[in-house]
């Protein structure tokens, strides 16, 4: 491994307190002959909460995909904090994951064999926090979510609101540089994802986290301050904005 390739490992990993600056330059990715991402460049700035919308198939999941280094992109760069990511590894970026970014699916994603408080320590513990030390934190992050009282229940044993409650507990639980959110609310009646947005966003902003939100409904994208439209793997419009949800 080169001096620079290790330089740019330790600043990632060891360094908490980089602004958590995500930035592509030039990004393609392609399926074949879709091009899912045309050359997409963009930087969203530390505690920023952005979303990112399209219709169905115009490639923001891929761009969500590709910030976060689950996918690479086919060509161009993806930088957080300076730090190109593109050049890690699968298990250095694996680890990246870990300890600097958090997540939320639509579905929630929680393992149904756990309780509540067990799926939030999982972050923790695979960080290498003792288990007690993990649980704890897992309930106080539970009662932050005004779920405390489901910690010891399993997900099959919760509605569809609680249960993503728990989910954003367990992404934010190791104080993330940088949460994405997968349709958060796509699962969720509209009042309940109404609920959610409003205890996701006003989270993440009250701890300084950068939140990333794909969506393709306006009510959901009106709980951020800037809005990204992908159309054709290109985008479309960006823009920052005011609605009654993110005054």
């Amino acid at each position: 491994m080169s001096t620079n390739a290790i330089h740019t490992q330790a600043n990632i990993y060891q360094s908490k307190t980089a602004p958590a600056l995500l930035e592509t330059n030039a990004v393609v990715k392609a399926y074949g002959d879709v091009h899912a991402l045309a050359g997409i460049d963009v930087t969203i700035n530390s505690g920023e909460i952005v979303a990112i919308m399209g219709p169905s198939g115009s490639g923001k999941s891929t761009l969500l995909h590709v910030l976060s280094g689950i996918l690479l992109p086919d060509s161009g760069s993806v930088r957080l904090g300076g730090d190109e990511l593109t050049s890690l590894s699968d298990a250095d970026r694996s680890r990246l994951r870990r300890t600097h970014f958090g997540f939320v699916f639509q579905d929630g994603q929680l393992v149904p064999e756990l309780t509540a408080r067990e799926n939030v320590a999982l972050p923790l513990l695979l960080n290498g926090a003792s288990r007690n030390k993990a649980i704890a934190q897992a309930e106080e992050w539970l009662t932050r979510m005004g779920v405390g009282d489901q910690a010891k229940k399993r997900p099959g044993q919760m509605s569809g609101g609680q249960a993503q409650r728990v989910a954003i507990a367990r992404a934010l639980v190791h104080e993330p540089d940088v949460v994405f959110a997968d349709e958060p609310t796509g699962a969720l009646d509209q009042a309940t994802g109404h609920e959610t947005m409003q205890v996701l966003t006003s989270t993440c902003a009250k701890r300084g986290m950068t939140l990333v939100v794909i969506t393709h409904d306006v009510k959901v994208a009106g709980w951020c301050r800037r809005l990204i439209e992908i159309r054709d793997g290109l985008i479309h419009t960006d823009r920052s904005i005011s609605t009654p949800e993110n005054r």
